[in-house]
């Protein structure tokens, strides 16, 4: 096909882009709304840019070329190839195949893939003048036309259940049974009544004519008919007739899309109503815009609408903390979507309960945020239970630290095996000098009371100095220093430890009124720790150095502190300290022992 404008487009520059005439864009229009139902759009799914009859196609040549210079190719094509179009659909019965061509060429430049339309149009041609009967079935099947032929309208009616043609060619002079007779049987038959008919006859009169519209012609044509007329009338009655068809599928699809649109919505609004979780709209300025009954009810409002209509600032009226509604949107905006937002809100009553969100922003085709939907799930009971399962963990571990040294229990909640060596501690030995026969004295309740506040004070006493309460058993009290933590001055603190306990005995009085007097006992060296139990724990020490300790105390003297020779080297530069001499200690023999007094620079 000739292009005469392509010379102009190879002569402009780079910089000069052509685009259609608004004449040429608004006819291409036209044939592309015409043969709708054999385009398909042949851009990718992602393209940035969808082409159809409503289309900008001056962007879409230049989405599909990208270069200036095949842009502009491609324009002058459509130009020079509409031209043609326009100068042969004014004989288009001649020139039937020439116009599907340009039309397919049209069509490629724009994007658009030509699918092929195998059905023939069938025309039925019904005239009792053989001659006529012969010389349209001959020029309509040169046209491409499926035509069938019936030279009375007995022969017509008899057979056109059968054919089903596309357009009936109808004369109305015709023995037996006329044209108009046909006609109206035609019409009569909801099966074949929508089949337009052209009637062709030699009466020219204007009755006639208009007696051919009221018994449902399309058109009319009055022989001796000239051949062309005949076959752009014919196209034009099958043009409409196809659009006619295209406009009741399409009418089909649409009522069937509606339905399925219709049960869709019925089942979310059924979904909505019946839904357990809470589901809302709400406005970026914070208004409800739409809730279903769940999230009512969650929230203690009678209806949807009641909700929707009282609160008016989410952030004021429903966050129980304000900037709670400003953290949701900082996630929208940031994220698009928030999953699991926990947050306290107030009912309608005032009470406060715990919920979770999940949500996502709406936005248009523009990017325009129109609103946030999501679902809201009531967690209070949830939270609930995990604050008296983290109370009762906390419980748990304060009664664990009651028992094990703090790292001990943090080991021992890891599964970790506690065993330990350490070189050197100083451990304390503490015994209440004649609690026993006192004990006897006494009623039950009275005594517990009483060991319970002596030994919390010695406790005290023990966090105090940073030192490890090993246990007590009976009316002794076990301390040590330089473990689970090693420390270089264990020694010091035990020593510290042991003096102010003697001071603090000393306030707690027998009925008698007579005070309360301790027997103490130091010594330092190496040790084995670990816990033993599995049900009841307890950290304990074991080795020599655990068994002189005890002997320090229950070979001692009543409110005197007898320390060992290792412990006595380790104190004697800022302590005072005093020889008792050689003692015999079971399972050791002779050992030299002193009493501590008290601290240098301090009244004895």
């Amino acid at each position: 096909m000739p292009n005469p404008d392509s010379k102009l487009a190879a002569d402009l520059s780079e910089g000069e882009r052509l685009s259609l005439p608004p004449a040429i864009a608004y006819y291409i229009r036209k044939l592309v709304r015409r043969n709708l139902d054999r385009l398909q759009s042949n851009l990718a799914p992602e393209a940035a840019i969808t082409v159809n009859a409503l289309s900008d196609f001056d962007a879409v040549i230049a989405d599909l070329y990208l270069e200036t210079e095949r842009i502009n190719e491609a324009v002058s094509e459509l130009k020079s190839l509409t031209s043609f179009h326009q100068a042969f659909s004014l004989q288009k019965s001649k020139h039937r195949q020439e116009l599907l061509d340009l039309e397919r060429q049209i069509f490629e430049l724009l994007g658009f893939e030509w699918q092929e339309i195998d059905y023939q149009k069938v025309i039925l041609v019904v005239d009792d003048t053989p001659e006529n009967l012969h010389l349209l079935s001959s020029t309509l099947s040169q046209q491409g036309y499926d035509v069938r032929g019936a030279l009375d309208g007995s022969i017509a009616l008899a057979g056109i259940r059968s054919i089903m043609p596309d357009l009936i060619l109808l004369d109305i002079m015709m023995p037996e049974i006329n044209g108009y007779e046909v006609c109206e049987q035609f019409k009569a038959d909801t099966l074949l009544q929508d089949i337009p008919v052209i009637f062709i006859s030699a009466v020219d009169d204007a009755l006639d004519k208009v007696k051919a519209f009221e018994v449902g012609a399309v058109d009319y044509i009055t022989k001796p008919f000239q051949i062309e007329e005949v076959l752009a009338r014919v196209e034009l009655q099958l043009n409409n007739r196809s659009l006619q068809k295209r406009l009741e599928e399409q009418n089909v699809r649409l009522q069937q899309e509606i339905r399925d649109r219709q049960e869709v919505e019925d089942k979310y609004r059924s979904i909505v109503e019946n839904a357990i979780d809470g589901i809302f709209q709400t406005s970026p300025g914070g208004r409800y815009l739409s809730a279903n009954p769940a999230l009512a009810k969650i929230y203690g409002y009678e209806s949807p609408a009641e909700l929707v209509a009282q609160i008016t600032d989410i952030s004021r009226q429903l966050y129980v903390h304000p900037t709670r509604r400003a953290e949701f949107i900082a996630y929208m905006q940031r994220y698009g979507t928030v999953s699991d937002f926990e947050s306290q809100v107030y009912c309608k009553d005032g009470s406060i309960i715990w919920i979770s969100e999940d949500a996502r922003t709406v936005k248009d085709a523009n990017g325009t945020l129109l609103y946030y939907e999501g679902s809201v799930k009531d967690i209070s009971e949830r939270r609930q239970a995990e604050e008296e399962l983290r109370r009762a963990r906390r419980d748990t571990e304060q009664l664990l630290l009651n028992i094990l040294p703090q790292r001990i229990a943090e080991r021992l909640k890891k599964g970790q095996v506690i065993a330990d060596h350490f070189a050197e501690v100083t451990i304390l030995f503490a015994d209440i000098v004649n609690f026993t026969p006192y004990s006897a004295q006494v009623p039950p309740v009275q005594l517990v009371r009483l060991l319970n506040q002596i030994f919390s004070t010695f406790d005290q006493l023990v966090e105090q100095y940073r030192l490890e309460k090993v246990k007590t058993v009976g009316d002794a009290y076990i301390a040590v220093g330089g473990l689970p933590q090693k420390r270089n001055n264990h020694a010091e603190a035990i020593a510290d430890l042991a003096l102010a306990m003697q001071q603090a005995i000393a306030h707690f009085y027998r009925d008698t009124g007579d005070s309360f007097c301790l027997r103490i006992g130091l010594n330092t060296g190496p040790v084995v720790a670990g816990v033993i139990g599995t049900k009841k724990f307890s950290y304990d020490l074991w080795g020599d150095t655990v068994n002189v300790a005890s002997r320090m105390e229950s070979e001692g003297v009543a409110d005197k502190i007898q320390v060992t020779e290792v412990t006595y080297n380790a104190l004697r530069d800022k302590y005072i300290l005093k020889p008792r001499g050689t003692i015999r200690i079971k399972g050791r023999g002779e050992m030299m022992t002193y009493w501590l007094v008290g601290k240098k620079g301090e009244s004895a």
